[in-house]
């Protein structure tokens, strides 16, 4: 799905116009967003938890080449998964 499948989606569910889809999922983002850049998380209740996990620097090679080149620390958006969202997934068999 793509965002403006899901925008459509939104609107169709919630009986907004399209263009008040847009800002709400448009909105929703830029919290998320915004709060993950000040090092915070993100949880909603069964659906999962917006994170950032810190990668550490480190060595690596240039695989065009062979040449060790060094890899700068960086942060990299993590998200876990709620139990509600994967006990929707993975459905408990009978």
């Amino acid at each position: 799905m793509k965002k403006g499948e899901l925008v459509a989606e939104f609107a169709k569910r919630t009986e907004l116009s399209a263009a008040a889809s847009n800002n709400a999922v448009n909105t929703l983002i830029a919290i998320i967003t915004e709060r993950l850049k000040k090092g915070d998380t993100v949880g909603i209740t069964g659906f999962g938890t917006f994170s950032v996990a810190k990668r550490a620097a480190r060595k690596g090679r240039n695989p065009a080449t062979g040449a060790a080149i060094k890899i700068a620390a960086s942060k990299a958006p993590k998200f876990s998964a709620g139990a509600t969202l994967r006990a929707a997934l993975n459905p408990k068999k009978k």
